[in-house]
């Protein structure tokens, strides 16, 4: 007998966001693919700790386009279908916004790649299984995006500009592959994962107090709203849903 559960492929999905999406889709009773790139062991350890069955992990990296392809392939081999694609990896790194130099090519190149050409390249491996969902309102991508799209203030310069420019694909996706595919960003603003947890106590409560609701958002609040986008928001495309206490309010 097939298995009738919608499935969802989170890239990234082993960090502190990515592992709070799978466990709140797995909780809803979505089988989850955990694509990972260097956290194989983290990965596989998730699926054991879901929800439910039909759970695993797959290698993903996002820059390697023809990977993506593959794995595409081999989620509809042993799924039969997609029906959301969470595009949660990203990557960055603290640079001074006024440190130019210090921004190096380099790292302005991984950073793009990684979260602009990642995410539209896994859009472009999942097109054809994400259009054949029949989850209510079509298949659907949700891209987690950052509040430092919209106030460039974040971890760096590139780091914002990459945001930037996911949120306006994701407004260009939508209109692109719609009726069957919706496509939607998550903008979270500093979320209070563990290793924020780590950082100094002082700037963290400043960082909170920056926000109208004098908090940040959890990891799990995150999560809840791209539950939502997937199985309750079916009417929305093109949107960018905040999660981020006010703080784009300035």
């Amino acid at each position: 007998m097939s298995d009738a559960r919608a499935v969802a492929f989170v890239t990234g999905g082993a960090g502190g966001l990515g592992s709070a999406i799978c466990t709140k889709l797995a909780n809803d009773g979505m089988r989850v693919v955990v694509g990972y790139h260097h956290s194989a062991d983290a990965a596989h350890k998730l699926v054991v700790a879901l929800t439910g069955a039909g759970h695993s992990a797959r290698p993903a990296p996002v820059t390697d386009s023809a990977a993506l392809t593959a794995l595409a392939s081999a989620i509809a081999h042993d799924y039969g279908r997609c029906d959301a694609l969470v595009n949660s990896a990203g990557i960055t790194r603290f640079v001074p916004h006024a440190d130019l130099d210090a921004l190096d090519d380099q790292l302005i190149d991984d950073i793009l790649a990684t979260n602009v050409r990642g995410a539209f390249a896994a859009v472009r491996a999942f097109r054809t299984l994400l259009a054949n969902s029949p989850l209510a309102g079509g298949g659907v991508v949700v891209n987690v995006s950052s509040i430092a799209a919209e106030i460039g203030m974040g971890s760096n310069v590139m780091y914002c500009a990459s945001k930037a420019a996911l949120d306006n694909m994701t407004k260009s996706l939508a209109r692109a592959l719609a009726p069957r595919i919706r496509v939607v960003s998550v903008s979270p603003g500093l979320v209070d994962t563990e290793f924020v947890k780590s950082l100094d106590q002082t700037w963290r409560d400043e960082q909170a107090s920056r926000a109208p609701l004098g908090r940040l958002a959890s990891p799990q609040e995150v999560a809840a709203a791209v539950a939502a986008v997937i199985n309750t928001l079916t009417c929305t495309t093109g949107s960018v849903v905040k999660v981020d206490g006010g703080r784009a309010l300035g």
